[in-house]
């Protein structure tokens, strides 16, 4: 075969493999289904929050009409930014007017009967809902937890993070108390985790129910008589609590057991503000406090595996030490840390 017929066989057989290969294209990538937006916003009509996650129950903590909300503003929609790579995942939430939780129930067969709250972190200028909020959800599920997002109020949209979003935690722990029979959950397990920022919140809800809920006592309240006691707190890497620059807040002798864990030399405020909650509390006796301080790591990413360092398996620990207190038992068993907080209200005042 001469050169000029080699030639034209040679360009015969690239256009027909040509032609096969682009006949076997892949076909191209549908887009992502199901994306959480925000809802629509009504005027006069408070602004109703919508899902994050599929199957979650979404509920305002406040009911319409309160002195709480802000009347002006109640009806105005959220805004999400979105992960500019995993479709569908909110990362952070703004301009939340009228707080919600949001509830992820388990299956009866795996129900231990305790329901963690999360409360999302941002340096009270955004809620950053995604990795201290909607992932924890399945893990906290495959040990049995009822999880519940709050998405609380900020002051980047005008309101006081030591009061309002404080309060709305409060009134959230006291909206999933009385919907306890409803969602599986023992009223006697329900606690709360913040991250950050959300960790102060946490941090004040463990010991100023007793004020709150002697202010929201009133015949017209459909909770009154319902606790704001969280069980237990979880403050991860948290923000300063009333105890920062030799605050002094009373402690009620029940206060609650909590869970501390920051990072320490990379994370140096955070791990003071943590030390000063835990030695205040450590000081008044509150039972069946742990802490863990780690010598390397970084502030937040949540529930992250932080590249195999041991601040990575913090969650483990928080999981020991919630086994330990009977949380991770049967619902309506009475929980190690009941017992002990009963037993050390007895005792005398020193």
């Amino acid at each position: 075969m001469g050169w000029d017929k080699r030639i034209l066989f040679a360009a015969g057989f690239l256009a027909v493999a040509t032609a096969a290969f682009a006949q076997a294209q892949l076909p191209p990538i549908p887009p992502a289904q199901m994306i959480p937006k925000p809802g629509p916003m009504v005027k006069g009509k408070p602004y109703q929050p919508q899902a994050l996650l599929p199957g979650g129950i979404v509920m305002p903590v406040w009911p319409a009409g309160s002195s709480f909300l802000n009347a002006k503003r109640v009806h105005e929609a959220e805004t999400y930014t979105m992960d500019p790579v995993v479709p569908g995942r909110v990362e952070r939430i703004l301009n939340i007017h009228n707080p919600s939780i949001e509830v992820h129930r388990v299956r009866p067969a795996d129900n231990t009967g305790a329901a963690i709250i999360l409360v999302p972190g941002g340096g009270h200028k955004t809620l950053v809902v995604g990795i201290e909020g909607i992932d924890p959800v399945p893990f906290f599920w495959n040990y049995g937890v009822t999880t519940i997002i709050l998405r609380h109020r900020l002051r980047q949209d005008g309101y006081d993070a030591k009061v309002d979003a404080v309060y709305d935690l409060q009134q959230a722990i006291r909206l999933v108390r009385a919907h306890a029979k409803e969602w599986g959950i023992d009223p006697k397990k329900i606690g709360v985790m913040g991250f950050s920022a959300g960790a102060e919140l946490a941090m004040a809800a463990a010991i100023q129910y007793p004020e709150f809920d002697a202010k929201n006592n009133g015949a017209s309240d459909p909770l009154a008589g319902i606790s704001s006691r969280p069980d237990f707190v979880g403050s991860i890497y948290p923000g300063p609590s009333l105890f920062t620059k030799g605050g002094k807040p009373p402690i009620p002798k029940d206060a609650p057991p909590s869970f501390i864990v920051c990072p320490g030399y990379g994370d140096k405020v955070h791990a003071v503000w943590a030390d000063e909650y835990f030695a205040a509390m450590l000081d008044a006796g509150i039972p069946n406090l742990e802490m863990h301080i780690y010598a390397i790591g970084l502030h937040g990413r949540g529930m992250s595996y932080r590249d195999g360092t041991a601040l990575g398996t913090w969650p483990a620990r928080f999981t020991d030490w919630f086994r330990d207190l009977g949380f991770l038992g049967k619902p309506g068993v009475e929980t190690l840390a009941a017992r002990d907080v009963a037993a050390f209200v007895k005792q005398p005042a020193k």
